[in-house]
């Protein structure tokens, strides 16, 4: 069992200027946001990292609540939730979503993180 990346994910009104803060300000490079032609509004921001890990941010809206919310990249999400539950934590899910596997964890003073690891 081996972690792979750590991701940084925020949702609030306020990441436009976190985005700006980020690119303009500390000088990261945003990827790409494929999908975001005809959006209005600001779509969204991930700068990532050399290791696999980034930061991403995203306007809070329909579905989209205001958070934060650490995600561990794993190499096998599944293990890991059973290891979790050897353990005593509960961890829900698992959830297939964007080509991944993914279980929630509520971590003390109801800290929201996420293991995850690509599907097979």
């Amino acid at each position: 069992m081996k972690v792979l990346g750590i991701r940084f994910c925020t949702v609030s009104n306020g990441a436009q200027d976190l985005a700006e803060f980020f690119e303009k300000g500390l000088g990261m490079k945003p990827q790409e946001m494929s999908g975001a032609e005809g959006h209005e509004g600001f779509p969204g921001a991930v700068f990532p990292a050399s290791d696999g890990s980034w930061i991403e941010m995203w306007a809070e809206g329909p579905g989209m609540p205001a958070g934060v919310m650490l995600q561990i990249i794993v190499d096998d999400a599944d293990a890991w939730a059973e290891q979790a539950r050897k353990n005593g934590l509960n961890p829900q899910g698992p959830m297939d979503e964007h080509g991944e596997r993914i279980y929630f964890y509520k971590a003390p003073a109801d800290f929201p993180i996420s293991v995850q690891s690509k599907l097979a």
